[in-house]
C-alpha cells in the first residue's frame, strides 16, 4: 500500500512540473497573465464604485431622516412646518447625494482605466498631458457653465430655495417647479415657465422658508373710537385662531393687532397680522378681509379710504 501511494505522489509532482514548463515556455502566457490582472483591476475598480455609492446612499439617507426640528409647536396642532423642512432637507440630500455618486464614478472608473492602459504599457503621460490642454480649453470655453454648477451647489447646500417655493429671483418671481444645478425653473403667476440659471441669480427672495406673514390694513374714520376698533380686530382675530380649519392648517399663532398703524387728519390705519404656513398667507389674508368687514359692519364702524 506504501509503495502504491508513493507512486501516485511521484506521478503527480511530474504532472504539475510538467504542466509548469509548458506555461512557462508558452508564448501566451504573459497575455494570459496580463489579461487576469487586467480583469482584475476592472473588477476591483467596480466593487470599490459600487461601496462607494452604498456609503454615499447610506449618508443621504440618514441626513434625509433625521430628527425633525419643531417650531411654533402648539398643543396637538398638525406640525406643517416640520414636514416642510423634512421634505426640503430629503430633496437636498437626494440632489447632493446624485452629485456625490457622479463625482465617485468619474474619479473611480478614471482611475481604473489609467491602470489598466498603464498595465498594456500604453503611455499615459501624453494622454494626461492632452486631457490637462483640452481640460484647460474646455473650461475656458465654459465659464458661465462652471458658473452655473457652483452656484448650484452652494445654493443645494445651504437650502436657499427648494421646489414647491414662490421665490423672487429679480428677473421673475414665481413658484419653483425644478431644481438643479445649472437651472432653476419657475412658473409665475400668469402660468409663464422661466428658466434662469443658478450663475445669474445675485439675490433671491423666499416667501416660503420657515413661515410666511398674512397682514391687512384696516383705515377708519378719524373720529373712530380706538378702543372699540382694536377691540372689534381682537375678536376678528381671536375667532379666526378658535376655527380649526385655519389654526391646524394654516395659521402657526394667534394673529395679532398691532394697533395704529398710521395716522393723518382725517383717518386712522390699524393692522392685524397673523403668521402662516409658508403659501398659506394669501389665503389667510382673504378670511381676514371677510371677517373684519363683517365685523366692523356689525360694530357699526365704517371704513374710508386711506390718505
Amino acid at each position: 500500500m506504501s509503495s502504491q501511494m508513493a507512486e501516485m505522489c511521484k506521478q503527480d509532482t511530474l504532472l504539475c512540473s510538467a504542466l509548469a514548463n509548458m506555461f512557462q515556455g508558452a508564448a501566451w502566457a504573459p497575455l494570459v497573465a496580463s489579461a487576469i490582472t487586467i480583469i482584475l483591476i476592472l473588477v476591483i475598480g467596480f466593487l470599490i464604485r459600487n461601496i462607494v455609492h452604498r456609503l454615499i446612499t447610506r449618508v443621504v439617507s440618514r441626513a434625509a431622516t433625521g430628527p425633525l426640528t419643531t417650531r411654533f409647536r402648539r398643543g396637538g396642532a398638525p406640525d406643517g412646518i416640520d414636514a416642510l423642512l423634512h421634505e426640503r432637507r430629503k430633496q437636498r440630500a437626494e440632489t447632493m447625494g446624485s452629485v456625490l455618486k457622479h463625482i465617485a464614478t468619474i474619479v473611480i472608473i478614471g482611475t481604473t482605466l489609467l491602470t489598466v492602459l498603464d498595465r498594456l504599457t500604453i503611455p499615459i503621460a501624453p494622454l494626461l498631458t492632452s486631457v490637462g490642454i483640452l481640460g484647460v480649453a474646455v473650461g475656458f470655453g465654459s465659464q458661465e457653465l462652471v458658473k452655473d454648477f457652483i452656484a448650484g451647489m452652494f445654493m443645494l447646500m445651504e437650502d436657499q430655495y427648494g421646489v414647491g417655493d414662490v421665490i423672487d429671483t429679480g428677473a421673475a418671481i414665481g413658484t419653483v417647479e425644478a431644481v438643479t444645478l445649472r437651472v432653476t425653473r419657475l412658473r409665475d403667476a400668469d402660468g409663464r415657465v422661466w428658466y434662469i440659471r443658478n450663475g445669474t441669480i445675485t439675490r433671491v427672495g423666499n416667501e416660503s422658508q420657515g413661515w410666511s406673514r398674512a397682514y391687512m390694513d384696516v383705515p377708519v374714520a378719524y373720529s373712530s373710537d380706538i378702543t372699540a376698533v382694536r377691540l372689534v380686530l381682537e375678536q376678528v382675530a381671536e375667532e379666526i385662531w378658535a376655527d380649526p380649519e385655519f389654526s391646524e392648517k394654516m395659521i402657526v399663532e394667534q394673529p395679532e393687532v398691532y394697533g395704529v398703524e398710521q395716522l393723518s387728519d382725517s383717518t386712522l390705519v390699524f393692522r392685524l397680522s397673523a403668521r402662516t404656513l409658508p403659501s398659506q398667507q394669501p389665503r389667510v389674508a382673504r378670511e381676514l378681509r371677510l371677517r373684519v368687514k363683517s365685523a366692523l359692519d356689525t360694530a357699526g364702524i365704517a371704513m374710508v379710504p386711506s390718505a
